[in-house]
């Protein structure tokens, strides 16, 4: 969180002041942290409860841009990517975030390309799932292979584009009841709803992602302290932006749904339910329209991982290896940022056809639900030590702010854990 007492000029090492724009690595970082997963969440809150929830999703934008903001500072401050940051504090974080980072490749990959396919049979069944999934896959392949930062960049700026269309005119389309929607932004957890409001608060853009946004900002050519400023009017208003469209969602979800006492399926199939439902309401154009906008949000969290958790790969490859941080092998569109794209699309696929190994589900399960919490401990070692200058280090705003976080993702692990355990 930005600290009201950082006084230090917003210019660059040659004095001018760092430009800016709406489309930047925020935008980027929000929206490949929302996947349909988040969506179908929000929807299911929204049905449930109403608007009861709409505070927690505001809650969930204030928890991101802490952390995006801490992590973006860390590597401004200190010109190190948050993975050296990590192996500053000791070989556990490797042993950590090694096996992690293989595990969810395998494993996210699948999902991901399963999330794009859903959307693109029901507008053209005469493919199935898994093919146009891996179409997908191959697509999000191939945008980012060869490393081109603008391109990326661009793409995932549509893809925004075309999911915020389609969902805030979704919720416009549903006439929301405004008094309603006032009231939700007072806290209140209904009976049963705990679980609700961590996986709203805690699905507003919260993936391994998050932790990528410093590679992404080093890509973008904000290297120094003097671009500090425009990387927290970024950060903060992508977040504003990711905010609009989660309310949307839950809008969608408390007048279409929860008026009409509609249950929806969880994991992605939720959102196919729902595209039937603004059909059957408004016509087949409107169930349409609402798959294109499912597709983008799939898309956009695909080459988004395809991209960012790329360069996280490389990066944590050249440490172990002992390479230099300038390496060939370990930069954008090296070596190992390949080898993890081909990683992310290849093994995957077959899981898309011979179903999911159970110790593997459970493996990823454990080891994702501990990244939020371990990303938000380690920021908070990290920024309030000697690694980074003192004028950098958090305030006491930005410390309760992260407490905060760390607790409420420590609580939302805890019950990722047993739905895992469960699920396995």
């Amino acid at each position: 969180m930005a600290s009201a007492t950082d006084t230090t000029p917003s210019t660059t090492t040659d004095g001018r002041r760092p430009g800016w724009s709406l489309i930047g690595p925020g935008l980027v970082v929000a929206a490949t942290g929302v996947g349909a997963a988040d969506l179908v969440a929000t929807l299911i809150a929204g049905s449930k409860y109403g608007y009861a929830l709409l505070w927690t999703v505001v809650v969930g934008c204030i928890m991101k841009v802490v952390l995006v903001e801490g992590a973006g500072r860390y590597s401004l401050a200190t010109g190190r990517t948050i993975y050296q940051g990590w192996s500053s504090l000791g070989k556990w974080t490797t042993w950590y975030f090694g096996p992690y980072i293989v595990i969810w490749g395998f494993v996210y990959g699948a999902a991901a390309m399963a999330g794009t396919g859903l959307p693109l049979h029901s507008l053209m069944p005469f493919l199935p799932v898994a093919v146009w999934g891996i179409l997908s896959g191959l697509i999000g392949l191939a945008l980012v292979w060869w490393g081109r930062y603008a391109l990326f960049e661009k793409v995932c700026a549509a893809l925004v584009g075309i999911m915020f269309v389609t969902m805030v005119g979704a919720a416009i389309l549903t006439l929301p009841n405004l008094p309603e929607l006032a009231k939700g932004l007072v806290p209140m957890i209904p009976d049963g709803a705990l679980v609700n409001v961590l996986s709203v608060a805690g699905g507003v853009g919260g993936t391994i992602t998050l932790a990528a946004y410093g590679y992404w900002i080093r890509e973008k050519g904000w290297t120094t302290p003097g671009h500090m400023r425009v990387m927290r009017i970024d950060n903060s208003v992508a977040y504003v932006v990711t905010g609009i469209f989660v309310v949307s969602t839950l809008i969608v979800g408390a007048e279409l749904l929860y008026s009409a006492n509609i249950a929806i399926k969880t994991g992605d199939e939720g959102l196919l339910n729902l595209s039937d439902v603004l059909a059957d309401r408004y016509g087949v154009w409107a169930g349409s329209v609402f798959l294109v906008g499912f597709w983008a949000a799939a898309m956009s969290s695909l080459v988004g991982v395809w991209n960012g958790v790329s360069m996280m790969f490389a990066d944590f490859v050249g440490h172990v290896r002992g390479l230099a941080s300038d390496h060939p092998d370990v930069g954008l569109g090296g070596k190992w940022y390949r080898a993890y794209i081909l990683w992310l699309t290849f093994p995957p696929m077959l899981m898309m056809f011979l179903g999911k190994p159970v110790y593997l589900i459970l493996a990823y399960g454990v080891l994702g639900a501990f990244f939020m919490p371990f990303l938000s401990i380690t920021l908070l070692w990290l920024l309030n030590t000697d690694r980074v200058p003192k004028e950098w280090r958090n305030k006491l705003p930005s410390n309760i702010a992260m407490v905060l976080c760390a607790a409420a993702f420590i609580a939302l692990a805890a019950n990722e854990v047993r739905k895992a355990v469960s699920a396995a």
